[in-house]
């Protein structure tokens, strides 16, 4: 997500270690005193040792980590971080100081001094490698290097008789207008540009840190890197006068459509598609024909190899190498469209980190059924494919800072964890201004996010449905403009496609039917038994696709032998005919609502052969109407406000009534099988 503000960053900054039968469960909110009792002895259903030790106190790797840029000499020692362990959180994102960046060695000994207090108070540490954002500039010295490095498109304008011409990607991308700097941004599929980047930021924190590497540091954070080649608007004028310009831009650079380039792209399109890109270029810009969309097709292909291979690969490779992990987020990942021009293929990206992430700017907890679920779902299938469990929320209030409704609540900000976590999310990393709440409510929302993933961090998701992510189709109907890239700016085609995507997304998660992405190219790689279709060891049950959507050959062919076997291919009807979402539902024995509130998600999971299930209101309303949870068994609910279990008999109604307050959530968890 965009409209981030380093507003918000540099406050955190400035007080960075500164403010240091049938049963019935009802959820209760808080520490209420009124809050009932245990009434039934959990000793049938005795959880895991290591289960409830984490539970009790949950360790440092499960809370969450405070995002900070740049620690005051002053405050990068115990004192310090004793502080922030105080204040229930896990460790810190943090970076050298912005100011004299990379290049300050009295600022380099103030983070080695901070990172050994963290080490020495149990605080986990991941290193931050930009100077602000987006992440690939090292703060401008990768250009300063190498001039050459900068990133640059190929544009198309019909009034010249040259028709093409290359330029820097600057002017009227997100390089020139985004909230933190006007910077001139490195070419992210150039791979000695990307070379470069790592060797002054990562291998610079290794060279002083090496020692703490894969203990106290466990993960370096990328922010919002991407291919600039598209326009996607101006930042509101009041807020750009006051963004810093490293840059100044050139006032007679006319705004063109364009796609991002790179000196080798023509060789590697020959090598993998027979064709010359030089001759047939122009389908890049214009043109209907399956000929024109068929090299739109293989020319994004080929982007997102070159930036999965050379930017988020290259960092894997070299995270991998020194014992951390890579991790960090997108740009507009809510957007399905602004995929194409600024990474070419979500999904592919984000399996390239060990901890791929989102950002979420809102903790108003409905933003889940609106855009929320794509944010979260994209990383937690991009985890869920590439063999991972790990996946990272950027969190904050931004959006109601800015809006004048800030900050969240306590129970906003409960629930917006949770959501996230019910979607596959464990690491939690804040953007919270911590000096705007007392210690204790702080302390409450970490022990909060912390007995979350007491449970669900060692648990497997389970989701049983597939909806696949039409990036190929975009990949065909994309056509460069020159303003600001909108929906209302591409083919009608483009608008039924990634309409229906959204649409079908909303509607499961507003009908609590858990669900994974898949792109045409993991579909291409499935195996078919049981009536079921297994991607990378997982096993589901129903493909949903979108409406008017186009499956390549061998993607077809997958989806072909599925349906012969008896599995369940649901289309979204461009009539509008309502698809069958109850099918949908009855694949799932736990977690079906009786009584349908479009307000509750639930996540699935399994662990050591219990079910567990997590249930969120995120309405401003109370809620209150039986769930499924399977036949004839005993569960436990658990309370991750106040830290309560309880046990509760379903005898054979297989449903438990369920009462949930506003943002109020649970823990179902299962008897072992």
């Amino acid at each position: 997500m965009e409209c981030k503000s380093r507003f918000l960053a540099l406050t955190v900054t400035a007080l960075f270690f500164f403010v240091l039968g049938k049963g019935a469960i009802k959820a209760q909110e808080g520490n209420d005193p009124a809050a009932r009792k245990l009434e039934r002895s959990i000793s049938e259903l005795e959880l895991p040792s290591d289960w409830m030790k984490a539970w009790s106190d949950p360790p440092a790797e499960l809370r969450p980590l405070q995002i900070a840029h740049g620690i005051p000499a002053q405050r990068a020692n115990l004192d310090g971080t004793k502080m922030l362990k105080e204040m229930g959180l896990g460790g810190v994102v943090c970076n050298v100081d912005f100011k004299d960046y990379m290049v300050s060695d009295a600022h380099w000994e103030t983070l080695v001094k901070a990172v050994e207090a963290c080490r020495q108070t149990g605080l986990i540490v991941w290193l931050y490698d930009e100077d602000g954002y987006p992440s690939g500039a090292a703060g401008g010295l990768v250009l300063k290097r190498n001039p050459d490095f900068e990133a640059f498109a190929l544009t198309f304008d019909p009034s010249r008789p040259e028709l093409f011409a290359l330029r820097p990607s600057y002017e009227f991308t997100h390089a020139s207008n985004n909230y933190y700097a006007a910077r001139r941004y490195p070419n992210l599929i150039d791979e000695k540009a990307m070379q470069c980047f790592i060797d002054i930021t990562h291998q610079a924190y290794w060279d002083r840190l090496k020692d703490y590497f894969g203990s106290t540091i466990k993960a370096f954070f990328t922010d919002e890197p991407s291919l600039m080649a598209v326009n996607i608007g101006e930042i509101p004028s009041d807020v750009k006068a006051r963004v810093r310009v490293v840059d100044p831009l050139e006032a007679d650079i006319k705004p063109l459509p364009s796609v991002p380039w790179v000196r080798d792209l023509p060789e590697q399109y020959r090598r993998r598609y027979g064709q010359d890109i030089m001759q047939v270029r122009r389908s890049l810009f214009e043109g209907n024909g399956e000929s024109d969309r068929c090299v739109r097709r293989q020319f994004w292909e080929l982007i997102s190899e070159l930036i999965a291979e050379r930017y988020f690969g290259q960092i894997r490779q070299w995270t991998r190498a020194h014992g951390v992990a890579s991790s960090g987020h997108s740009l507009w990942e809510e957007m399905p469209l602004h995929h194409v021009p600024l990474e070419g293929n979500a999904l592919k990206v984000l399996m390239q980190m060990d901890i791929p992430g989102l950002d979420m700017l809102s903790s108003d907890p409905q933003t889940v059924i609106h855009s929320g679920w794509l944010t979260a779902t994209l990383p937690a299938s991009a985890a869920l494919f590439n063999g991972g469990r790990k996946v990272m929320t950027e969190v904050s209030d931004f959006s109601q800072t800015m809006g004048g409704k800030g900050p969240a609540s306590l129970a906003e900000m409960r629930a917006t964890a949770a959501w996230q976590a019910a979607l596959g999310v464990t690491e939690f990393t804040l953007y919270y201004n911590y000096g705007q709440r007392d210690k204790q409510t702080y302390k409450g929302y970490c022990d909060y996010v912390g007995r979350l993933n007491a449970f669900l961090r060692e648990a497997k998701p389970a989701p049983a449905v597939l909806l696949y992510y039409p990036i190929y189709d975009l990949w065909a109907e994309y056509l460069p403009v020159a303003e600001k890239l909108t929906l209302e700016t591409q083919s009608e085609k483009t608008r039924q496609i990634v309409e229906s995507f959204l649409k079908l997304g909303r509607q499961m998660l507003r009908r609590q039917i858990s669900f994974a992405l898949v792109d045409h190219e993991l579909l291409a790689q499935a195996e078919m038994r049981d009536k079921s279709i297994w991607i990378g060891g997982r096993r589901f049950e129903a493909l949903v696709l979108p409406a008017f959507v186009e499956l390549p050959a061998s993607t077809a062919s997958v989806v072909e032998r599925f349906k012969a076997i008896g599995g369940k291919v649901l289309f979204d009807k461009p009539s509008g005919q309502e698809m069958d979402y109850d099918s949908l539902s009855r694949i799932y024995e736990n977690g079906r609502l009786a009584k349908f509130n479009d307000r509750i998600v639930v996540g699935r999971f399994t662990r050591n052969g219990r079910d567990i299930l997590v249930v969120v209101n995120v309405a401003t309303e109370s809620y209150a109407g039986d769930i499924s949870v399977g036949h004839d068994k005993r569960w436990l609910v658990a309370y991750p406000d106040n830290g309560k279990i309880e046990s509760i008999k379903t005898e054979n109604s297989n449903k438990i009534a369920l009462s949930l307050p506003p943002r109020g959530v649970v823990l179902l968890i299962s008897g072992p099988q």
